[in-house]
């Protein structure tokens, strides 16, 4: 079609026009318009022969007077939008400037009356051309759209359909319209009353016409569009949905739209924790900010998965300066340029070190005037643990015990202390050592000459973190490899890592001085259904396309994790997803020489001796035979 030609400049393939371009064509196209609008009014008022006089003796006055017109046009920024994404606003702009100089021509021509240029003919011409501009840019709209459409089903399209018919859902589709990736076959939704219905000329359908929809138009992704949705309902959906080959996908949280981590239009696939996650408490902001606003915190371990998190969160919080300790030196550059990246102007040192060099641990803590640590370093991997034994004992129970120590001498207000479920009935040294680290804590709270007041917070797996088996299993499904799973009944539980960072943050504010701290984990999960899950969530079918390996246990692992050794010592605290323990402890007095004693026999390398120490500080400690 011809007109398609003339107006193909707008559409991407003729995209070589400037924008200043295109502004002067479509407004010389708005003052064409302008002038033949006169011509209508006074054709209606007057006949085609005055017109014709009138128009033929007056030429320079009616093309003046258009021009005028255009220059509100510009001035009311209505050649701003670009055409193919404008909305109806445009409307209100084109009526607004056409009111203005309707009414300041007719205020003038009631001054210097004309006989022809008067009242009557300025509001058709008025009408005439709210009418004409506003179809122009219409048709103009409609035309592009037609043109993009053209070119953009020539391309290889992913099948989708929004979960969500809602505001969210209508949003959602009209930023995918120009998404040359996705083709919206429809939408679902759980309200009966929009069955049947349209949503921008797509049917909204109810969710158990899927697999029939599936049949007729095979679909890659479904994805859920609704703000309040909860985790237990999307659970649900997904479990209706899953003898669907197809995966599913959500849009950024409002969090990450307000971080600029994702436009609306961006989707992301949903992982497994969107699946485990519980609801979301909002924070206790009081509970925040005591440890942390207006003071010097140190993070150690600041470059793992929870030591960097604790950053991100810290440094949000307005500490006076955020000091981030840590051994490894590619992970304490990547969140140091991640914190430097927000430009929140909070002062942030970084130190490579040990935490088990007293020195130079304390020369932080003096130089920064430290009033807040946190104690993430730690040797978490059970497996590795198990086989470097007096490492991982050392690192774990000296790094504890050289930090707390340092912590009383330079004057720390607070201390929390980052522990773990293995803890509890321990089966492996890494479990094992963390409870040696708990039990030190708790005997330097119970001093009576300390100023600072220690806190130990408890919690499982955290999801993604770093050794944890979800990022495994995304590898391996990527690869299109079988998952590994060392049994089919081990049990964990989870808790994203955000949420428990949070939640250790305002745990350590609750403390008086030794707690342990327990965070709501939820209900266990089993990782064997977890497998499931993941493969699922991908479009792809368990044992089918993806086969799950049963390879046996790990050393020192077990099947089942618990919070506390004793699960009627839990009372409740201030916040609804935080409790404490209570645990039995050993005073400082009996367990100091057990201690040196035992970082003595790491250093000789004994792992044998050690162990048996171990055994003694950790009588629940019950290593598994492999």
């Amino acid at each position: 079609m011809p007109i398609l030609k003339t107006l193909a400049f707008f559409t991407p393939q003729y995209s070589d026009l400037s924008r200043s371009n295109k502004t002067i064509i479509l407004a010389t196209v708005d003052f064409s318009i302008s002038v033949l609008s006169i011509c209508s009014a006074l054709i209606l008022v007057y006949g085609v022969d005055r017109t014709v006089n009138l128009f033929v003796s007056s030429l320079l006055l009616f093309m003046g007077y258009s021009i005028f017109q255009i220059l509100f046009f510009l001035l009311f920024g209505l050649y701003r939008p670009v055409v193919k994404y404008a909305d109806v606003s445009f409307l209100f702009t084109i009526t607004k400037s056409i009111l203005i100089t309707t009414t300041l021509a007719i205020l003038v021509v009631s001054f210097y009356p004309q006989e022809y240029f008067n009242a009557s003919v300025l509001i058709i011409d008025g009408l005439i051309s709210i009418i004409a501009l506003t179809s122009l840019r219409l048709t103009l709209r409609a035309i592009i759209n037609i043109l993009i459409n053209q070119e953009l089903n020539s391309q290889n399209k992913e099948n989708i359909i929004i979960y969500g018919a809602g505001a969210a859902g209508y949003q959602l589709a009209q930023n995918l319209v120009q998404n040359s990736e996705y083709d919206i076959l429809g939408f679902v939704d759980d309200n009966p009353e929009m069955h049947g219905r349209k949503l921008l000329d797509k049917n909204i359908y109810s969710p158990k016409y899927l697999e029939s929809l599936y049949q007729e138009t095979p679909f890659q992704s479904v994805i859920f569009s609704i703000p309040y949705l909860t985790s237990s309902r999307r659970r649900e959906i997904i479990i209706e949905l899953k003898t669907l080959p197809v995966q599913f996908k959500t849009i950024p949280t409002f969090r990450e739209l307000l971080s600029n981590q994702g436009g609306v239009s961006q989707l992301k696939t949903l992982n497994i924790a969107d699946l485990l996650g519980r609801e979301e408490i909002t924070p206790d902001e009081r509970l925040l900010r005591i440890n942390i606003t207006n003071k010097n915190i140190l993070v150690t371990g600041a470059g793992g998965s929870i030591g960097s998190e604790l950053c991100r969160q810290i440094i949000q919080l307005q500490p006076k300066c955020l000091v981030l300790f840590e051994l490894n030196e590619f992970a304490l550059y990547t969140i140091e340029m991640e914190l430097k990246e927000q430009k929140l102007d909070i002062p942030t040192y970084s130190y490579l070190g040990n935490i088990t060099d007293r020195q130079d641990f304390e020369r932080v803590l003096k130089l920064h005037n430290i009033e807040t640590v946190y104690h993430a370093a730690a040797y978490k991997h059970v497996p590795l643990v198990e086989v470097n034994v007096s490492m991982g004992i050392y690192n774990n129970v000296a790094g504890t015990l050289i930090s707390a120590q340092s912590a009383i001498t330079c004057g720390v207000q607070n201390y929390v202390l980052i522990s773990t479920d293995k803890a509890v009935r321990p089966t492996n040294v890494m479990g094992a050592s963390k409870r040696v680290a708990e039990l030190l804590i708790q005997a330097l709270a119970s001093q009576n000459n300390i100023s600072t007041t220690f806190a130990i917070v408890r919690f499982g797996n955290v999801l993604n973190s770093s050794g944890s088996v979800i990022p495994r299993f995304r590898k391996q499904i990527n690869e299109g490899k079988p998952i590994t799973l060392t049994h089919k009944d081990i049990t964990r539980y989870f808790i994203s890592i955000p949420e428990a960072v949070s939640l250790v943050i305002q745990a350590g504010a609750m403390a008086k001085g030794g707690e342990i701290f327990l965070l709501d984990m939820g209900e266990p999960v089993k990782i064997y259904d977890l497998a499931v899950k993941m493969i699922e969530l991908n479009g792809l079918i368990p044992d089918k396309d993806i086969p799950i390996n049963i390879v046996g246990l790990r050393p020192g692992e077990k099947l089942y994790e618990e919070l506390l050794i004793d699960e009627k010592n839990s009372y409740p605290s201030q916040h609804p997803k935080i409790f404490y323990g209570k645990e039995p402890m050993i005073k400082w007095e009996e367990l100091k020489p057990s201690l040196e004693k035992l970082l003595h026999q790491c250093q000789e390398k004994n792992s044998p001796i050690v162990l048996d120490t171990l055994k003694f500080l950790v009588p629940e400690y019950k290593p598994k035979e492999n």
